[in-house]
């Protein structure tokens, strides 16, 4: 819609469009609404129960679980692809299930930002235009609708007449205070209350252009719908949104780990096969032994454990907090956020202004700037018939209290954006009517009798308010004789000044405490507004958030600034961008159009349910209200979930990593396999079901103070480093069982050995289990650890254990496998020692 605004006259936009000030008739806008479609952004597409599964496959331990699994049943092992399709299907049907109740709770929360809109139509060409009520979506280009205080913008619509309008454009560009319109093709005036820093032009400030989305403040204006649909301004950041959205922190530290797994994984069948066949001469008939020890290398509960630990993470987020995630894996980026960037308004600050100061000339505190200035807001609004006061009026009669009804009020010149003041008349001594007007303090100054020298200390006085990030609003009186004649702007003139009151931006409920949480969580929080800097830093100094550091958006970025001021959202977009190039793990909290952008370029896009509906859609979690305090509770839960998943996978791939190694090495020394398929098998069904438990555990109070980041090089150090360890225990055990087997048992030595180093297998994991969680509580890991120890004792002497091949052992044999299972354990809690301590 740019060729709209910039060069064409009104006239020359409705000829274009084949319209008129009087509208269109019922037929031409059926037609039109035929031909272009309804007025309404593409809805999001709801993914089908087996997109959902298939999608799931992409996962890379997922799609090569399913890989052996169909090996395993080529190789006629069924009993190994039974289990292993099954957990497929579970990892599968459970991510499903978690993104569908996501999707069903945000269609819950989703509310209709417009309903109907005030439009002239026409029965015939003849016929007068009548005003009446239609769906937004019914709005086509060409129609002239009618707007009003409280209104939200249906499209985007070209100004034919406005007197006094004001929009809020926030979710546009996140600018906070409202922005004059005027029909004519003229610079953007400034703010209306003269406040620090109106809005620099540039998308979304033309004077003449009012765009969907945006909400009207004050005043009432006509304007021709010029575009409708996907066409709008609102909407084109659906193109934005389109691309495709880089990995996140979650998705790129798993699949790293997987990645490097997956290889080794891969390599490992073909190895045992060439190894036995020239060592041993054996051939395929170790194929299933080898997909065994293969199987036994792969964490294959990570799909179910990561999607189980992240749904309740998820399920107790909305149920306690009305926190809603929308994509599972945006759980762990939230544990993971180390940088938290957001708006100011509306975030930290509530999207209305409050009284901070009212000054006298001398710049001293002086209470009857604010009466007066009380006074002028409630004749005006009394006299002016206006529906509501607008945010500054408000805020100036709730801090003065009941002012203004000890006079009689005579007239009222209302606020008009172009000469940027208000004046109200009231009754003053006998014969004589007092004039009240405030506006922005330079153009009240032009209207004092001053001296140049006192009119120069007075706009230094205002610009040093202003660059302290207040908004400044002059006041000034006159004396007039009493007349019936109205009073018009000509009237403003001769006045006597006041003084000046300034305001703040009323900060967030809530939100000095809930900054305080995110910093003492480690997360550090960057402020990106499309407000002036100096706004912006006066509410960061407000809240007790540093703003040492507050710069204006341009070319090169400043990554290390606390505040950047002046945000375009694709400023915006570059930020969070850099940051995440930068190594950071980044959240950002948005709801309006122009947060878009960055919402999809951040590892977690984080927005309220009153965002706009593609800002809801495109974040990874939703807020049932904008909140600091919920990131906060969220943060907590995706680390609480991060530390289950660290834990599970830290213990799983050392333990599976040491027995694979001690396997491939024990196939090559022994005659006969060291353990057979089946039992390889069986073991890790056990070993996988009592890993369970880290779905189901509560870490330590030092898991949660910082962010829990999956880096691949130091996690695979660390499965390295006590992967081999756990080998050296295995190896130390089979050294003892080649010296013990030596007697009158040696037609059993085979069963007898496996049955040994699957004991000794399952108390080593359940050592691991517990030493390797952290934590001082044993908690549900702990008993799914002596469950497992249990088991492990238990299984070989039973009737199961027999039909596994394996058989119970003497008690001499129990006691060599305590005195190696003692040593490795006081190996294991000195290499975790100093692990923590480094």
């Amino acid at each position: 819609m740019a060729s709209d605004g910039e060069a064409a006259t009104s006239l020359q936009v409705l000829r274009r469009l084949d319209t008129g000030p009087r509208g269109l008739t019922e037929a031409e806008a059926a037609a039109r609404l035929a031909d272009l479609g309804e007025n309404a952004p593409p809805l999001p597409h709801t993914a089908s129960w087996p997109l959902r599964c298939a999608r799931a496959l992409r996962d890379p331990f997922t799609a090569v679980l399913l890989t052996l699994g169909l090996v395993s049943a080529l190789v006629a092992s069924w009993g190994t692809a039974v289990v292993i399709l099954a957990l497929v299907a579970v990892s599968c049907g459970l991510r499903a299930a978690g993104e569908h109740r996501a999707d069903r709770s945000l269609a819950a929360l989703r509310e209709l930002v417009a309903g109907t809109a005030t439009v002239l139509r026409r029965a015939g060409a003849d016929a007068e235009p009548r005003a009446r009520e239609v769906p937004v979506t019914e709005l086509v280009p060409g129609d002239v609708v009618r707007l009003g205080p409280g209104d939200l913008v249906p499209a985007d619509v070209r100004l034919l007449r406005a007197r006094g309008l004001t929009v809020h454009q926030a979710v546009l560009t996140g600018e906070s205070a409202p922005v004059a319109k005027a029909p004519v093709d003229a610079p953007a005036v400034a703010d209306a209350d003269g406040a620090a820093g109106a809005a620099d032009a540039g998308p979304f400030q033309e004077p003449y252009l009012c765009f969907q989305g945006s909400g009207v403040a004050s005043g009432s204006a006509t304007a021709v719908v010029v575009e409708t649909g996907e066409r709008t301004r609102f909407a084109a950041a659906q193109g934005v949104a389109g691309g495709r959205r880089e990995a996140s922190a979650f998705d790129r530290s798993v699949h790293g780990i997987s990645w490097v797994l997956i290889r080794f994984m891969l390599l490992t069948p073909p190895l045992v096969l060439m190894a036995n066949a020239a060592l041993r001469g054996r051939g395929l008939e170790t194929l299933p032994f080898a997909v065994a020890v293969a199987v036994g290398l792969t964490p294959e509960m990570l799909p179910v454990i990561v999607t189980t630990c992240l749904a309740r993470g998820a399920a107790l987020l909305a149920r306690a907090h009305q926190v809603v995630v929308r994509r599972l894996p945006a759980l762990h980026d939230l544990g993971a956020v180390d940088v938290l960037c957001l708006d100011k308004t509306g975030t930290l600050t509530q999207d209305r202004p409050v009284v901070a100061r009212a000054l006298g000339p001398g710049g001293d505190d002086d209470p009857e700037v604010l009466r007066w200035a009380a006074v002028g807001a409630w004749w005006t609004l009394q006299l002016a018939e206006l529906p509501a006061p607008d945010a500054l009026d408000e805020a100036l009669l709730s801090a003065a209290g009941p002012v203004g009804e000890e006079y009689d009020g005579v007239g009222a010149v209302p606020f008009d954006p172009e000469r940027r003041t208000a004046t109200a008349v009231v009754a003053g001594t006998l014969g004589t009517h007092l004039l009240v007007t405030r506006g922005a303090a330079e153009d009240v100054l032009d209207r004092c009798d001053l001296e140049p020298a006192a009119r120069e200390r007075l706009l230094a006085l205002a610009a040093r308010e202003a660059g302290a990030g207040l908004r400044v609003l002059g006041v000034a009186t006159a004396p007039r004789p009493s007349r019936t004649r109205p009073y018009t702007a000509a009237d403003e003139h001769g006045l006597t000044f006041r003084g000046l009151v300034t305001f703040r931006d009323a900060l967030a409920p809530g939100a000095a405490e809930a900054l305080r949480t995110l910093t003492g969580l480690g997360v550090t929080v960057r402020v990106l507004t499309g407000d002036h800097p100096s706004t912006a830093a006066r509410a960061c100094r407000d809240l007790g958030l540093a703003a040492d550091r507050v710069t204006v958006a341009g070319d090169p970025l400043d990554l290390d600034a606390d505040v950047v001021a002046r945000c375009t959202p694709e400023d915006k977009a570059r930020i969070v961008a850099g940051l995440r190039a930068a190594g950071h793990t980044v959240g950002f909290l948005g709801d309006g159009v122009n947060d878009v952008p960055a919402l999809r370029a951040a590892d977690v896009g984080i927005a309220p349910r009153t965002a706009v509906d593609l800002a809801r859609e495109t974040a990874d979690v939703v807020l049932a209200e904008k909140d600091l305090g919920a990131i906060g509770h969220a943060v907590t839960a995706g680390r609480h979930s991060s530390a289950n998943i660290a834990s599970y996978l830290r213990v799983t791939l050392s333990s599976n990593l040491g027995n694979v190694i001690a396997m491939l090495a024990a196939g090559l020394l022994l005659p006969f396999l060291p353990m057979l398929p089946v039992q390889v098998l069986a073991q890790n069904l056990c070993f996988d079901a009592a890993q369970l438990a880290f779905a189901h555990d509560r870490p330590g109070p030092a898991a949660l103070r910082r962010p829990t980041v999956l880096r691949p090089r130091a996690f695979l150090r660390f499965i390295t480093g006590f992967g081999v360890l756990n080998a050296v225990a295995d190896l130390a055990t089979f050294g003892v069982l080649a010296l013990a087997l030596r007697g009158p048992d040696a037609l059993d030595d085979q069963a007898v050995f496996h049955s040994a180093w699957f004991t000794e297998n399952l108390l080593t994991q359940a050592l691991v289990m517990f030493v390797l969680r952290g934590g001082t509580r044993p908690g549900p890991v702990g008993r799914a650890a002596a469950a497992l120890a249990a088991v492990g004792l238990l299984l070989p002497p039973g009737p199961l254990g027999a039909a596994l091949g394996m058989t119970g052992l003497p008690p001499a044999y129990h006691l060599l496998l305590a005195a190696v299972l003692g040593l490795y354990a006081l190996a294991l809690r000195a290499v975790r020692a100093r692990h923590d301590r480094r």
